[in-house]
């Protein structure tokens, strides 16, 4: 069921906008802006209904907030008002808001123009999420990590939570599309990357193709020694599909794996990160590849062989 913020400064009012709209969507309600800023933090709605007037922070200024946040922006916001000059008007439509309900409210104007933005919210976000696939391998494309990543990070700053990131690509592969040919090398790109994101079920994972033969990995809450231990796994775990390969490395198709598991503080940056997790990888393929090669915020480094 799709979730509705409202934010309003009155009990009665936002109890019956709710009324109005009971039945078909969830609410949650608060009553001054700085509430709701900390509600459309936690949660993911499909649209707010935000009050114009309220005391503190107005909602022109937190439809400006939330138009700024990565986790809203792109969300439906209906501005709520008494106000009926168009000057206000045009003031909320240029800053983001895509519609307008005067008071007293009509409830059959409500639910058509509240349906109207959740089912264009609706497509919106398929079309998006669309765009965000690998069409090969059906993970994540490099677009969807530069979008997440940075909110991946975010939480885990804010909660002071371990962050890992790994890069990874395909042994030799250039090596294998010479010897079978690029349609069986994208088959092998597919057939990893399927098996890879079999690791990363969990709404904090994120799992992606960087590009060509190259995979990225981000999850959360996982120490250093126990990220490093699960890439191992997922490392032999596409060895073990045996998918043929004619490389000095293996007979089979193999990966190389670099990764780096801290808890960034606010100054830390995730493109640091990122390049660290990449110099892993480069240690991994100079030790041999087939591998995973790892390390954590105070320089130690774990090694498979």
């Amino acid at each position: 069921m799709d979730k509705i913020l409202v934010i309003d400064d009155s009990p009665v009012q936002s109890r019956f906008l709710c009324s109005i709209l009971s039945g078909d969507y969830e609410f949650t309600v608060c009553h001054t802006a700085e509430e709701g800023l900390e509600a459309a933090k936690e949660e993911r709605f499909s649209l707010i209904l935000l009050d114009v007037v309220m005391p503190g922070m107005d909602g022109f200024v937190m439809l400006k907030e939330l138009k700024g946040m990565e986790i809203t922006k792109y969300v439906p916001v209906i501005l709520i008002t008494s106000l009926s000059d168009a000057q206000y008007e045009e003031r909320g439509l240029l800053l983001g808001a895509v519609d307008y309900i005067t008071k007293p409210f009509n409830p059959v104007i409500v639910r058509a123009r509240v349906n109207t933005h959740i089912q264009l919210y609706r497509f919106q976000m398929r079309f998006k999420e669309q765009a965000m696939v690998d069409e090969l391998t059906g993970v994540a494309n490099r677009r969807r990590y530069d979008e997440e990543s940075a909110s991946r990070w975010r939480e885990a700053v804010r909660f002071e939570l371990p962050f890992s990131i790994c890069m990874f690509d395909i042994d030799k592969f250039k090596l294998y599309n010479d010897t079978f040919g690029h349609p069986a090398g994208d088959k092998v790109i597919a057939a990893v990357a399927q098996k890879v994101a079999s690791y990363f079920q969990r709404s904090t994972d994120l799992f992606a193709r960087y590009g060509g033969e190259e995979f990225v990995a981000v999850f959360l809450g996982s120490q250093g020694v126990s990220a490093f231990e699960l890439m191992k796994t997922v490392r032999q775990s596409v060895e073990d599909l045996h998918i043929q390969h004619n490389s000095p490395v293996s007979p089979w198709v193999t990966i190389s794996v670099g990764g780096v598991t801290l808890t960034p503080r606010p100054e830390d940056r995730l493109e640091d990160c990122l390049k660290l997790a990449d110099t892993m990888l480069y240690d991994a393929k100079q030790l041999g590849r087939n591998q995973v090669v790892w390390s954590n915020e105070n320089g130690e480094q774990w090694r498979e062989k």
